[in-house]
C-alpha cells in the first residue's frame, strides 16, 4: 500500500497517476476541500493531521510500505516526520518537489529566509502589504510588531474555517480575498489596484500555484515583491515529475 501526502493539486494528481498504474493507494489530504476534490476517486483518505507518533502507527495499521510525500513546498513539519516516520518503519520515502520558479532579474524583488523576515522586509517597502502566501501563516503578519501600523490584505481559499480564522485574527471582511487560485495576471493587477497594494507578499510555489503571474503582475505595476524562499530540506530521494516517481516506485516495491 502506499501512502500519498496529497494536500496539493499536484499532489491530488498525482494520486490520479498512481491510481491509473494500478496501484494501491492511501492519499492524505489537509482540508475538506482537498477531500471532497478526491471523494470520486473512491479511495482510502485520511483527513486528520498525523504527528510522528500516530504517523507510524498509521503505517502499521494500513500496512504501507512506501510513503510518497507531495505535500506543499513549505509544509516543512509535514515533511520533517514523513522522512523520520519512514526512517523509523523502514519503509522508502519519496518526495514528490514541484519545480521552483526561475527569479527574473528585478530590483524591488527580495528574497527572505521565512515569514518573520517577511514580515519585518515588508514593513519597510510600503504601508498596504498584500499576502498572497496562504492562511497558515497569516498570525506571523498580524502580530508581527513591525507591521502594527500598516494594512494588511490577505488572499486564501474561500473555506470557511480559513475565512473565520482570519476573522479571529483580526482581519475585516474588506480586507479579505476569499478566491481560489491560480490567478491570470490579468486578474492580479486588478486585485492589486482594487486593494491599492503597495507591497506584494509571496512564496515560490512554481507555476502550479500561480507564483509566475503573481510576479509578472506586481512587475507590470512596478510593485515591490517579497518572495519567502523554500526551505532547504535534504530529502535524499526526490522527483519533480510524476513520470520520476512511477519510475522510483517501480525500483522500490
Amino acid at each position: 500500500m502506499i501512502f500519498v501526502l496529497a494536500g496539493t493539486q499536484d499532489g491530488r494528481e498525482l494520486v490520479q497517476e498512481l491510481i491509473q498504474a494500478k496501484y494501491p493507494v492511501i492519499a492524505s489530504v489537509v482540508s475538506e476541500y482537498g477531500k471532497q476534490l478526491l471523494a470520486e476517486t473512491q479511495l482510502q483518505i485520511n483527513d486528520k493531521p498525523l504527528d510522528l507518533l500516530e504517523l507510524e502507527q498509521f503505517i502499521i495499521d494500513k500496512k504501507i510500505n512506501l510513503l510518497v510525500d507531495a505535500s506543499h513546498p513549505y509544509a516543512v513539519n509535514v515533511t520533517k516526520n514523513a522522512i523520520l516516520g519512514c526512517q523509523k518503519m523502514n519503509i522508502p520515502y519519496i518526495r514528490y518537489e514541484r519545480p521552483a520558479l526561475s527569479m527574473p532579474v528585478y530590483d524591488k524583488l527580495h528574497l527572505v529566509d521565512d515569514y518573520q523576515a517577511a514580515a519585518k522586509q515588508s514593513a519597510l517597502l510600503g504601508a498596504t502589504i498584500f499576502l498572497t502566501t496562504g492562511s497558515r501563516n497569516l498570525k506571523t503578519f498580524k502580530q508581527s510588531p513591525y507591521l502594527e501600523k500598516h494594512h494588511l490584505i490577505a488572499r486564501v481559499l474561500p473555506d470557511a474555517q480559513v475565512l473565520t480564522e482570519c476573522m479571529e485574527l483580526g482581519f475585516l471582511a474588506k480586507d479579505i480575498i476569499a478566491m481560489q487560485g491560480p490567478f491570470s495576471h490579468e486578474l492580479n493587477i486588478e486585485l492589486y489596484k482594487k486593494y491599492r497594494a503597495e507591497v506584494i507578499v509571496t512564496k515560490n510555489s512554481g507555476k502550479i500555484g500561480g507564483t509566475d503571474t503573481k510576479i509578472t503582475a506586481a512587475i507590470k505595476m512596478d510593485l515591490p515583491i517579497v518572495m519567502i524562499d523554500r526551505p532547504a530540506i535534504d530529502y535524499k530521494t526526490s522527483a519533480a515529475t510524476y513520470d520520476e516517481v512511477l519510475n522510483l516506485i517501480k525500483k522500490m516495491i
